[in-house]
C-alpha cells in the first residue's frame, strides 16, 4: 500500500503551479541574520505559502502576513539601512528589508541571507506572493485564484494535528474562526452532507464541499433568480445589457457592455429535443457549466445555443474590476494637465521625515519613500546646522536627526516612479549662511537639471505659473525668501510707491522661518523646548564651572544668494491678508496653519476671498502644533476654501489620511487633481447651490475578517461579531446649512452636525446606520436602503469634495477604544451609481 495519501486528501495546486511554488529551502527554514537597532541575531525564517506568512521566533511580533507588506528592498535600494547599521558593503547584497504595517504604523525586518543564492530565493518568492495576495487583495476578479488561496489556507489552520482529516470539532472551530456560527444540529447536517460516506471526518474532497456549502450567497441567487424571471427564465446578453442600464446605471456602450458579456457568459451546445427538455434558468443556477453531452451519446448536437449568463458567471462579474464601486481607480492620467498649477490639488506630506511622534519621534528618510511611492507631490524639509552638511529633524523637540544629503538622494531615487509630475521640497530653513551654500551645493549635485533654478539678478516676471505638464520630471525648492517679504512689509506700510533697497550679498530680516507658526504650534514646541532648556541650563552650569560660555546676542535670520536663485516659482511669503492690494506675485505662496484656516471658514467672505486667491496662487495648508500624536484634520475642508497643498501627516492611518488618499488615487495617481470650476474663477458657479439624497442599499458582506491584536494575530476569543454597516457623509463647510429629509420619509434618521458643533475635525457630517446581524460575521445580510441628505454650493464638480465613508462595525463599536471591522472612503463622484 502506497505511503503517499490519495490525491483528493491534500489541497491541488493551483492551475498556475509556477505562480506558487515555494523552493524546499523556504518551506523548512533558512538561518539569516535578523538585523535591529540594538542588536543582530542568527533566527530561523520560514515561508508559508499557504497561510501567506513569514515565519519567525519574536517575542513582540507574530508572523508577517504577506497581504500587509508594503514594500519590498533589497541589494542596492537597502543601502541606507546598510550605512545606517554601520555593516560591511559586501552584506548589502544579501539584504532584504520587508516593510509591512503592523497594528497601524509601519514596521521593516531586516534579514541578511548566508548566501547569494538564498538570498535571491527569498527576494523572488516573496516578491512573486506579495504580487499575488496583494492583486487580490487591491483589485477585483481572479475569482479561481481567490478561491483556491482562500482554501488551501483555512484547510491548513483547520486541520492542527496533521492528519489531513477534519473531524467535526475542528470543523466547528473553523467555523468560530470564520465568524460563522451555527447550531449543533445545523452543524451536523452540513457535516454529513460533506461526509457522504459516513467516514467521520473530512478530507479535502469532503472540506471543498462543505466550504461550497459554507459560501453560499442566497442574497446574490435571489437577485440572479429575479433577474431571469424579468426576461423568459434566461439571463442572456438583452438581460444583463437591462440589468448594467437600469440597476447599475452603466454609460457603457453596447458594444463595450457585449466584450463584459462575452467575458462572463458560457455557451452552451444545442443537443436533440429529448436532451432540452430543462430550463434555461434551471441550467443557469447551476454552480458551474455542465459538461458537454458525450459524443457516445445517443443525443446529436447541431447548433450552438446563444451564451448565458450563469449563476458562477454572474457571481464572478459582481466581484469584478468591471463592476467597481471606484469608477477613476484604474484608470490612467486623463485630465488635462497643462492649466497653471495654482488650478489643481497636490498630495502633499506634513513633516515628512518623521516615521511617529511628533516631538519625540524618529527621522528618517523612509517616510520620504514611501510618500513619493504613494504619488505624493510636496515633501517637507526642517533643515538646521549639522556638523558637516545641513541636517533635518523637528525643531525644538527631541526628535533624531537625519542628513539632509541621504534625504535628497531619496527623493532623487523615488520621485518620479509612481509620477511624472513635479515634486515640491517644501523647506523651512533655520541653517546659517554657510550651510544654506552647502545645501544649495548638495541639491545641484544631487538632482542635477531637474532641480528648477534662476539667478536672482534679472530674473523675468511670470504672469503665471506653469502648467504640471510644463514641469514634469522637475523638483521645486519652497522656502521663504527674505528678501521678497522685505519687500511685501514695506509695501504694506508705505504703500504702493515704496521701492525696494538695493539687494545686499546676503538677504537678513527679523522673521520667523515658520511661515505661520500658530499659538498652538507655538505652546507645543514650548513644552518640548522647556525640557531642553533644563538640559541647557545644566550644560551653562558645566561651562560656568570650566570657565567657558555659549551666550550668543541672537542673530537677524540671514539667507544666501545662491539659495535664493532656488526660489522660482514656489517663493515662500507671509500671508498680510488676501487682495490685490497685497502685491502678491504669481511665484508667492504662503503657509497658513490648520487654526488659522478654520478662523477662515467661519467667516463666509474671507472664505470666499481665499477661493479667489488661489485661481492664481498657491496656499499650503498644515496641521497644528498640538496634533504631537501625527493625527490628522480632514482635508476635502480645505480644498473646499481653494488651498491647493494641503500638508497630511502620512504615518497616521487615521480618517483624514484615508481621504486624501482616496482623492489622489483618481486622474492616474498622478499626485495631482484638477480643481471643480467652481474653484478655478467661475464665480457664477460659487452662486449655485443645490440639495441631494444618497440613496444606498446595503445588501450584505462576506467573510468579514476578525479584529487582530497588536502582534497581528486574530482575536478568535472574542464572540463572533454583531456586524453592522455605518454610511457617512464628510461634507465641507458650504456656506449654507445642512437640511434634513422631509417628514414621512422611509429612511433611518440621520445624525446632522452644523458648524460650531463639538464634533472633531470635520463640522458636516450625515450619518446612517443599518440594523445589526446577530452572531454572524460570515455572510451577515441586511438589505436595507438608507437616504443620506446634504447639499452642495458650486456645481456638479463639487461633488469631487463631498466624501462617502463605509464602515462596517461592531453592534458595540466604540470610536475611542474600537477599531472598524472594515472601512472604504472615496469622494463621492467617483462612486458608481
Amino acid at each position: 500500500m502506497s505511503a503517499v495519501p490519495p490525491p483528493s486528501q491534500s489541497p491541488p495546486l493551483l492551475n498556475n503551479e509556477s505562480l506558487f511554488a515555494v523552493p524546499e529551502e523556504l518551506l523548512k527554514g533558512t538561518m539569516m541574520t535578523k538585523v535591529s537597532e540594538k542588536k543582530q541575531k542568527r533566527v530561523l525564517f520560514q515561508l508559508d505559502p499557504d497561510a501567506g506568512c513569514i515565519l519567525y521566533k519574536s517575542r513582540k511580533r507574530g508572523p508577517v502576513a504577506l497581504e500587509t507588506i508594503k514594500e519590498i528592498r533589497s541589494g542596492a535600494a537597502a543601502q541606507y539601512y546598510r550605512e545606517q547599521f554601520k555593516l560591511p558593503e559586501g552584506t548589502e547584497r544579501r539584504w532584504l528589508a520587508i516593510i509591512y504595517i503592523l497594528d497601524g504604523a509601519y514596521k521593516t525586518l531586516h534579514m541578511i541571507a548566508d548566501t547569494h543564492e538564498i538570498f535571491a530565493m527569498w527576494d523572488v518568492t516573496v516578491r512573486k506572493l506579495v504580487a499575488v495576495r496583494q492583486g487580490l487583495m487591491i483589485g477585483l476578479g481572479n475569482v479561481d485564484v481567490r478561491e483556491a488561496i482562500w482554501a488551501r489556507q483555512y484547510w491548513k489552520g483547520a486541520d492542527g494535528n496533521g492528519d489531513r482529516k477534519l473531524s467535526l470539532g475542528e470543523v466547528e472551530r473553523l467555523c468560530w474562526r470564520l465568524n460563522a456560527r451555527f447550531s449543533r444540529p445545523e452543524l451536523e447536517k452540513m457535516f454529513k452532507d460533506a461526509d457522504p460516506a459516513s467516514k467521520g471526518y473530512l478530507d479535502y474532497t469532503g472540506f471543498q464541499s462543505f466550504v461550497r456549502t459554507l459560501k453560499r450567497r442566497p442574497e446574490i441567487e435571489q437577485i440572479y433568480r429575479d433577474l431571469c424571471e424579468a426576461n423568459a427564465g434566461k439571463f442572456d446578453f438583452l438581460a444583463f445589457e437591462k440589468f448594467m442600464k437600469d440597476t447599475q446605471h452603466s454609460k457603457l456602450t453596447q458594444d463595450e457592455l457585449k466584450v463584459i458579456f462575452a467575458k462572463y457568459s458560457w455557451t452552451a451546445p444545442t443537443a436533440s429535443a429529448a436532451t432540452t427538455t430543462e430550463s434555461t434558468s434551471a441550467l443557469a443556477l447551476d454552480a458551474s457549466p455542465p459538461q458537454t453531452p458525450d459524443a457516445s451519446s445517443s443525443t446529436i448536437p447541431d447548433a450552438v445555443q446563444p451564451p448565458i449568463l450563469t449563476l458562477e458567471g454572474f457571481s464572478s462579474f459582481l466581484l469584478s474590476p468591471e463592476n467597481a464601486a471606484f469608477s477613476d481607480k484604474n484608470q490612467v492620467v486623463w485630465q488635462d494637465m497643462t492649466r497653471p498649477a495654482s488650478e489643481y490639488f497636490v498630495s502633499a506630506s506634513h513633516n515628512t521625515y518623521l516615521v511617529g511622534h511628533q516631538l519625540i519621534g524618529v527621522s528618517t528618510v523612509e517616510g520620504y519613500i514611501r510618500a513619493l511611492l504613494h504619488s505624493c507631490r510636496s515633501v517637507e524639509l526642517d533643515i538646521y546646522d549639522g556638523d558637516t552638511e545641513p541636517v533635518v529633524f523637528h525643531g525644538k523637540t527631541l526628535t533624531s536627526k537625519v542628513s539632509v544629503r541621504d534625504i535628497c538622494s531619496a527623493i532623487a531615487k523615488y520621485a518620479f516612479v509612481t509620477s511624472p509630475y513635479p515634486v515640491l521640497i517644501s523647506a523651512e530653513i533655520h541653517c546659517s549662511v554657510k550651510q544654506q551654500d552647502i545645501l544649495v551645493k548638495i541639491m545641484t549635485e544631487v538632482f542635477g537639471e531637474s532641480l528648477i533654478r534662476a539667478p536672482v539678478e534679472g530674473r523675468p516676471r511670470i504672469s503665471m505659473l506653469p502648467s504640471p505638464e510644463d514641469l514634469k520630471g522637475k523638483i521645486l525648492l519652497k522656502a521663504k525668501n527674505l528678501y521678497v517679504v522685505a519687500q511685501l512689509e514695506a509695501l504694506r506700510t508705505k504703500g504702493p510707491t515704496a521701492s525696494p533697497t538695493k539687494q545686499p550679498d546676503v538677504l537678513e530680516a527679523d522673521t520667523s522661518s515658520d511661515d505661520s507658526e500658530d499659538e498652538e504650534e507655538s505652546n507645543a514646541k514650548r513644552i518640548s523646548g522647556e525640557i531642553r532648556h533644563g538640559m541647557q541650563e545644566l550644560k551653562a552650569k558645566w561651562r560656568r564651572v570650566r570657565g567657558t560660555s555659549a551666550s550668543n546676542p541672537k542673530e537677524k535670520v540671514k539667507m544666501s544668494f545662491s539659495l535664493a536663485s532656488l526660489l522660482v516659482y514656489t517663493v515662500g511669503v507671509k500671508c498680510r491678508g488676501l487682495g490685490k492690494e497685497h502685491g502678491y506675485a504669481p511665484e508667492h505662496i504662503f503657509s497658513l496653519s490648520e487654526n488659522k484656516m478654520n478662523k477662515m471658514l467661519k467667516t463666509g467672505s474671507t472664505m470666499r476671498d481665499l477661493v479667489h486667491h488661489t485661481k492664481d496662487h498657491m496656499v499650503r495648508i498644515y496641521p497644528r502644533g498640538t496634533r504631537v500624536s501625527s493625527s490628522n484634520y480632514h482635508p476635502h475642508r480645505f480644498w473646499a476654501a481653494g488651498a491647493q497643498v494641503v500638508a497630511i501627516n502620512w504615518q497616521t492611518f487615521d480618517l483624514g489620511y484615508t481621504m486624501n488618499q482616496a482623492m489622489f488615487q483618481r486622474n492616474g495617481r498622478a499626485g495631482f487633481v484638477l480643481k471643480p470650476e467652481a474653484l478655478r474663477g467661475n464665480d457664477e458657479l460659487l452662486s449655485k447651490y443645490s440639495k441631494h439624497v444618497l440613496e444606498i442599499t446595503i445588501i450584505s458582506a462576506h467573510q468579514l475578517p476578525r479584529l487582530k491584536d497588536k502582534r497581528g494575530q486574530e482575536v478568535v476569543e472574542k464572540s463572533i461579531v454583531d456586524p453592522l454597516v455605518q454610511v457617512t457623509l464628510h461634507i465641507p463647510d458650504w456656506t449654507q446649512p445642512p437640511f434634513a429629509l422631509t417628514t414621512g420619509s422611509t429612511a433611518s434618521l440621520p445624525t446632522l452636525s452644523a458648524p460650531g458643533d463639538p464634533v472633531p475635525p470635520s463640522s458636516r457630517i450625515v450619518t446612517v446606520r443599518t440594523r445589526a446581524v446577530q452572531n454572524n460575521g460570515f455572510n451577515p445580510i441586511w438589505r436595507e436602503t438608507l437616504r443620506l441628505p446634504f447639499d452642495v454650493v458650486g456645481g456638479k464638480e463639487m461633488l469631487d469634495l463631498v466624501f462617502v465613508q463605509i464602515s462596517v462595525l461592531e453592534d458595540d463599536y466604540d470610536e475611542e477604544d474600537d477599531e472598524p471591522i472594515a472601512v472604504y472612503c472615496t469622494p463621492l463622484s467617483c462612486l458608481e451609481r
